[in-house]
Order: structure tokens, then C-alpha cells, then sequence
């Protein structure tokens, strides 16, 4: 990264880099499918001998046989839903059509909100707010953190009032999931979330996002009977449609952001969608991972009919999280357009790698093919 980022979901984490699992799964007639999904360190360095079990020899254009697979290592207590997009990658290169109009859309131009990442002074949000603004995005989404609640409620009511009329501001709470490994954060009850939505509501925000952990199902679904402002939320519920399923019945949220990464790849968080369009309540998806994510997540929003009445989540917290670094080695890396995103037009996925910095940067620990298999833990012996 150009500059340390320290994200507000991982209190006591500085980064200074991005890593990433990289998987890239080859056809018989040599097309290949690519996804990357955040990492951490270690913590999936052992499943490519599962992947090569599972996969090798299996149509590609069988969709749900390959999900039926994943599910399988989940069962086993690894979800890996992020493997699911490269297939995608692979039958809409094989269509020759970009992935969201193989999937029925046509959306090719999508509305973005600028999303901040970490917390920062009502003075350093005002001004990013300005740059924000000052580059096209009509909508931005700050962050919330601290264990007084009067700071949190102030502010919003700062920012939203200096932007008052010129652009929308929502906030994310980051309640959903607790990463407090590096350090603790304050865990919101239902009487202080009333109370920040209706501080929210009081100055006009667009939406607040993630303001109970994601498993009070019952209290989230009291809060957004009782709020003034959409709540939102949904975007790491590794069970997928099942899951999300059952929070739509429940009115749990007003916007749902399942992330396909997460939240069990393209086809069920499209399900999704149609199940949202059905009941009457929002869709956009969450994409703060890294570039593969954002692209995935595009991908499923241009398809899922809601683009022309939602915007989409473009991540940015200058000086350390800007598209550069965010999308790593993909060779062009996804620039916004005065707020705007233009769909790429070239069959599947529509990236490409960039293989110099893939050699410089990667540290490929296991190939495997249906004649053998490499596994390389030398690779990883200087993994910090």
C-alpha cells in the first residue's frame, strides 16, 4: 500500500500491505477462471489438495455440482465461497460475453457510493467528505467505532450536517462480526443502536449499516421495525441464501448486502436479490475485500435489477486504500468515472493478470493437475 491503513473493523491493526488468496482453475481447452479472496497468513494454505479432490476432472459449466462441492468443504468447516466466481469466470469466457449479461444483465454504467474505511476526526471526515464529493460520488459511507456512543452520534451529526444538501452520508457500525483479536471494541445493544438510529435519522443519513451483531436476528429485526433510516446489513452470512433467507422473512434488514465472497458465491447471492425484489426490500452488495471482490460484486449487482435504483459500494480511504494497492496485481486496476463505474466489456470476469507483478509478488505453494500434484511449503516459510 502507499500509506498505512488502519481498517475500523480490526481495532489495533495497522496495514501496510495487501494479501490475498489467489486461485486459478485451468480447462482442458486451456480457459482459465480466476478469483482471490482476502487473507490473513496461513489459514487456508492447506486446502489444495481438498480443491484438487473436489475439482479436477469436473465440468466447468456444471455450476451447481462445483456449489455442491464447496458446500461440501464447508460441511468440513472451510468455507471457501469464493472459489465459486472463478468457475463463473470460466462458463462466461466459454459464452464469450462478460459474466453480468451471461447472467441477464444490462446495466452497464453503475452508481457508486465512495466507502471510507477507517475512523478518523470530525475535521479529517469533513474534509475527505469534500474530496469525496469534490470527485463525482453524491453518496458516502464513514465509519463508527468508539466506545462512547456520544462520539459516534457526534459524529455523524458533523459530517452530515456540513455535507447537508450536497451529498448523502451513511455510516457503517461494523457490529455484524467481532475481529478483536489485536483489540477490543464496544459490542452495541439494542437500546444503543435505538439510539444512534434515531440520531441518524434526526440529521438525514442515507442508511446505517451493521448496527447489531449479525446473529441477533430477533433484535436486529426489532430495530428496523423501529428506526426512522434504512438499516442494512448481510454481507458475511457464510450460510448463504438459507441464511439470508430466513433474515428477509424476518425483516431483519431494509438493504441486504450479501458479499459474494462470503455469502455463498454469485448464484445464491443472486438468489438473493430476486428473493429481495420479491419482498420488497433493497439489494446491493458488500465488496470491501480487494479488487477480485469488488469486480465479483459488480458483476452480481449489474445482474441483479436493482442498479438503476441503488448504488454501489466503490472502497477508497485515501492515502492507503486506493485502487492501486486494493487491486493489487490486477493489471488495471478498477478506477471509478466521476462516481461512476463502467461494467468491463470483455468475456468473463474482465480483468487480467498482471504476471510481472504476480512473479514478484506470489508465492505459489500448490499446482495440481489429474497426472500430479506439486505442493510447495518452502514457499511459505517467509510468509509474514
Amino acid at each position: 500500500l502507499p500509506a498505512p491503513f488502519s481498517p475500523s473493523w480490526m481495532p489495533g491493526l495497522t496495514r501496510t500491505t495487501v494479501s490475498f488468496y489467489l486461485v486459478r482453475f485451468i480447462t482442458d481447452d486451456g480457459v482459465e477462471g480466476w478469483s482471490g479472496f482476502t487473507g490473513a497468513g496461513r489459514e487456508r494454505v492447506g486446502i489444495g489438495h481438498t480443491i484438487a479432490d473436489l475439482f479436477l476432472g469436473q465440468d466447468p459449466e456444471d455450476i451447481d455440482k462445483l456449489c455442491e462441492r464447496i458446500h461440501i468443504m464447508a460441511v468440513g468447516g472451510n468455507f471457501n465461497w469464493w472459489l465459486e466466481p472463478a468457475i463463473w469466470d470460466i462458463k462466461a469466457k466459454n459464452a464469450g460475453l462478460p459474466l453480468y449479461k451471461l447472467l441477464g444483465g444490462s446495466d452497464d454504467r453503475l452508481r457508486l457510493y465512495a466507502s471510507s474505511g477507517e475512523l478518523r476526526d470530525t475535521g479529517a471526515r469533513r474534509e475527505e467528505a469534500e474530496a469525496r464529493y469534490a470527485d463525482g460520488f453524491d453518496t458516502m459511507k464513514i465509519r463508527v467505532h468508539d466506545w462512547d456512543e456520544k462520539v459516534d452520534i457526534e459524529h455523524i451529526s458533523d459530517v452530515a450536517t456540513h455535507m447537508q444538501g450536497r451529498m448523502k452520508i451513511s455510516v457503517d457500525c461494523n457490529q455484524a462480526f467481532r475481529l478483536t483479536a489485536l483489540g477490543d471494541s464496544a459490542l452495541w445493544s439494542l437500546d444503543r443502536a435505538k439510539r444512534f438510529v434515531d440520531a441518524a435519522a434526526d440529521v438525514g443519513l442515507a442508511w446505517v449499516e451493521e448496527p447489531l451483531f449479525g446473529e441477533w436476528h430477533e433484535e436486529i429485526a426489532k430495530l428496523t421495525a423501529y428506526s426512522r433510516v434504512p438499516v442494512a446489513g448481510g454481507e458475511l452470512h457464510v450460510m448463504g441464501y438459507s441464511e439470508l433467507k430466513r433474515m428477509i422473512g424476518m425483516r431483519c434488514y431494509n438493504i441486504y448486502q450479501p458479499d459474494a465472497m462470503f455469502a455463498g458465491g454469485v448464484k445464491q447471492c443472486l438468489d438473493v436479490a430476486r428473493l429481495c425484489r420479491e419482498q420488497g426490500v433493497g439489494f446491493s452488495p458488500h465488496t470491501w475485500t480487494n479488487g477480485f471482490g469488488f469486480i465479483i460484486n459488480a458483476h452480481v449487482f449489474a445482474a441483479s435489477g436493482f442498479a438503476q435504483e441503488a448504488v454501489f459500494e466503490y472502497p477508497l480511504n485515501e492515502p492507503g486504500w486506493v485502487p492501486e494497492g486494493r487491486d493489487a496485481i490486477i493489471r488495471e486496476p478498477f478506477m471509478h468515472d466521476k462516481g461512476w463505474f463502467n461494467m468491463p466489456q470483455t468475456p468473463g470476469l474482465g480483468f487480467e493478470i498482471d504476471h510481472d507483478q504476480l512473479e514478484k509478488h506470489g508465492k505459489c505453494f500448490f499446482k495440481a493437475s489429474r497426472k500430479e500434484i506439486h505442493w510447495m511449503p518452502e514457499a511459505l516459510a517467509t510468509l509474514s
